[in-house]
């Protein structure tokens, strides 16, 4: 599935996200996601989301 949009992402689904400080190595952190930050239906970059563990960043992956 595709990070990129929001219809696919949903809270309590298991996502990888690259944070703010990661972004040069492209190091992913996994997690549920607790709320959806963009508000916009998509974003190159990635749909921003909030995980359980309280990290924010961009999702890559969506498992």
């Amino acid at each position: 599935m595709d990070g990129t949009k929001r219809v696919n992402i949903k809270h309590g689904i298991s996502v990888a996200i690259v944070l703010k400080q990661d972004q040069d190595t492209g190091k992913l952190t996994d997690g549920i996601v607790r709320d959806l930050l963009t508000k916009s239906p998509s974003h190159p970059h990635g749909i921003k989301v909030r995980l359980m563990s309280g990290e924010v960043g961009r999702v890559k992956e969506i498992y």
